[in-house]
C-alpha cells in the first residue's frame, strides 16, 4: 500500500494532528485538574474522547481512501459508520449541556429517553446505510461518495442544533456572557467550516472548527468553575477566621487561668473543654458566689458549632446571674429552664449540673438536670459514682421541678464532673470508652492533684480512640476539697 499526499491532504493532516493534540492535551489537563467538579471532569472527559474518536476515525478514512482491497474496505466502512455515529454523539452532548446550563432539567430523564431514541434511529440508519448505500457508499477503490439520501444523515445533529439554539434564545439571561459566546461559537464555528470546505474543495475545516470551539468552551466553562472555587475559598477563610475567632472568645469565657484562686487554699479545682468543633456546645464555670460558697457547673447543649456555643452563653451567662442572687441549686435550674423555654425558637436544649459547696462545712448541695453522674472521692476511699436523681433537661418543658441532694465533702475529698463526650469517645471500632474505664482511669491518679488527675483522663482517652475523629466535645472539671486552714 503506498500513499501520495497532496497539498489538501497535508492541511487535513495537520489539521487532525493538531485536533487530536489539543483534545489530549486537555484530557489529561482535566484529569488533573483538582478544583473542577466531579460532573465536570467527568463530562469534558467523555466530550474530547468522543472528539479525538471523531477526528481518529476521519483520519483512518483518509488513510485507506484510494486503497483497494477486502480488509481496506471493511476497515474503511467501520471507521466511517463512527465517525458518523460519534459526530451523533458529540452534538447529543452538547445538547444536554445546554439543557443543564438552562436550569431546564426537570424533565431530565424524558429529555433522556427522546435523545436515546433519536441516537438509537441515527445509529440504524448508519447500519442500514452499509448495505443500502443510501447515505453514502464507496467503489472498487474505496472511495468514499455521497449518495442522494446523505442529508438525512445529519437530520439528528440538526434538530439539536436546532433546539440548542432555541435554548440559548429563549434561557439567554442564565448563561455568562461569556459563557453564551461560547456555546455560540460552537454552534455557529462547524457550520461556517461546511460553507468554507464548498469553497476549498476537500480541506476538512469541520475538523479545525470542532477542536477550537469545544476547547475553547471548555476554557470558559473551567475558567467560570476555578473562579467559583477561588471565591468559595474566599469566603472559606473568612468563615474559618471568624470561627477561630469564636473559638478564642468562647475559650475567654470560660475560666482558664489556672490556679484559679492563688489566694485561696481551702480548695483546688482545675477544668479543661476540647470542642470537637471550632466552638462546641460544653461547657463548664465555677466561681465564688461569697467568700465561703463556691458554684459548681458542668453543662452539655445539644447540638454542635455555632448554634450550640451561642445556647451556651446564653445558658452559662444565666446560671451564674442565678446563682450569685443566692438561689439554691434546684431553684437555680428551675428558673434557668423557665427562662429558656420562654425563648426556643429552635428547640435547642442543655443538660447541666449544678451545685454549690460551702467552704466551711464542705456540704455540696447540688441538682442535676440529665447530666452525666459525677464521681466523688471520700478523703478515706476511692472514687464512687454518685447516682443522683436527673431532672428533665433544661429548655424542654417549663414548669419543671428539680430535685437538689446533698454530699458531704471532708478534707481531702476530690469531686470529678464531665460531659458525655468523655464516656462515649469511640475508637475506630465504633467501641465506647464508658464510664468503666473512666472510674479505673481515676482510680488510677486519684492521689493527684485536680489538673494531673484531667490529664491523666485525656490521656486514657487519647489511647483508647487510637487517632479515631473527635465527635463530641470533651469537658472535665475536678475540684479537690482542703478544707478551713488548720482542718486535715
Amino acid at each position: 500500500m503506498s500513499f501520495t499526499l497532496s497539498i489538501v491532504d497535508v492541511i487535513n493532516f495537520l489539521f487532525i494532528a493538531a485536533g487530536i493534540g489539543i483534545c489530549s492535551l486537555c484530557i489529561m489537563q482535566i484529569g488533573s485538574g483538582m478544583h473542577i467538579r466531579k460532573e465536570v471532569r467527568g463530562y469534558f472527559q467523555v466530550f474530547f474522547t468522543s472528539i479525538n474518536v471523531y477526528i481518529s476515525m476521519h483520519l483512518i478514512r483518509m488513510l485507506i481512501s484510494g486503497h483497494p482491497g477486502k480488509v481496506q474496505g471493511i476497515a474503511i466502512r467501520i471507521a466511517t459508520f463512527l465517525e458518523f455515529f460519534v459526530s451523533g454523539i458529540m452534538t447529543y452532548l452538547l445538547f444536554l449541556l445546554i439543557l443543564y446550563l438552562s436550569g431546564t432539567m426537570v424533565k431530565k430523564k424524558v429529555v433522556n429517553i427522546v435523545a436515546i431514541v433519536l441516537l438509537v434511529l441515527h445509529g440504524a440508519g448508519l447500519l442500514v446505510s452499509q448495505y443500502s448505500n443510501f447515505y453514502y457508499y464507496f467503489d472498487e477503490m474505496n472511495v468514499y461518495h455521497r449518495s442522494p439520501g446523505y442529508p438525512v444523515s445529519n437530520t439528528m445533529q440538526l434538530l439539536f442544533m436546532v433546539q440548542c439554539a432555541f435554548f440559548l434564545l429563549k434561557y439567554k439571561e442564565k448563561y455568562e456572557k461569556r459563557l453564551s459566546y461560547a456555546l455560540w461559537l460552537y454552534l455557529l464555528l462547524p457550520l461556517i467550516a461546511v460553507a468554507l470546505q464548498f469553497v476549498f474543495d476537500g480541506v476538512q475545516f469541520i475538523i479545525l472548527a470542532s477542536v477550537i470551539s469545544s476547547a475553547f468552551l471548555y476554557y470558559v466553562i473551567i475558567r467560570i468553575q476555578l473562579e467559583r472555587y477561588q471565591k468559595q475559598q474566599i469566603e472559606k477563610d473568612r468563615i474559618d477566621n471568624e470561627l477561630t475567632m469564636a473559638t478564642r472568645i468562647q475559650a475567654e469565657t470560660l475560666p482558664n487561668i489556672f490556679p484559679a484562686f492563688p489566694e485561696r487554699d481551702d480548695f483546688n479545682i482545675h477544668a479543661s473543654m476540647k470542642p470537637a468543633k471550632e466552638v462546641g456546645g460544653d461547657f463548664y464555670d465555677f466561681f465564688l458566689i461569697d467568700e465561703k460558697h463556691l458554684g459548681l457547673v458542668m453543662a452539655d447543649v445539644s447540638g454542635k458549632g455555632v448554634p450550640a456555643a451561642l445556647f451556651m452563653m446564653v445558658s452559662k451567662i444565666l446560671i451564674q446571674n442565678l446563682a450569685m442572687m443566692g438561689n439554691a441549686p434546684a431553684d437555680v435550674l428551675r428558673m434557668l429552664n423557665n427562662q429558656l423555654c420562654s425563648n426556643n425558637p429552635e428547640d435547642m436544649f442543655v443538660t447541666v449540673w449544678y451545685g454549690c459547696l460551702d467552704l466551711d462545712t464542705g456540704v455540696l448541695k447540688a441538682a442535676n438536670a440529665g447530666h452525666e453522674y459525677p464521681f466523688l472521692k471520700k478523703a478515706d476511699g476511692s472514687f464512687e459514682m454518685i447516682k443522683d436523681t436527673h431532672g428533665l433537661i433544661i429548655g424542654g418543658f417549663a414548669g419543671a421541678t428539680y430535685k437538689e441532694y446533698e454530699l458531704q465533702m471532708d478534707p481531702g475529698s476530690k469531686l470529678f464532673i464531665y460531659t458525655d463526650g468523655v464516656p462515649e469517645a469511640t475508637d475506630s471500632d465504633e467501641q465506647l470508652f464508658n464510664t468503666e474505664r473512666l472510674l479505673y482511669a481515676l482510680r488510677g491518679a486519684e492521689k493527684e492533684t485536680p489538673k494531673d488527675i484531667i490529664e491523666r483522663v485525656d490521656l486514657a482517652v487519647k489511647d483508647f480512640v487510637k487517632g479515631a475523629p473527635q465527635f463530641d466535645d470533651l469537658t472535665m472539671l475536678c475540684l479537690e476539697y482542703i478544707g478551713p486552714k488548720g482542718d486535715t
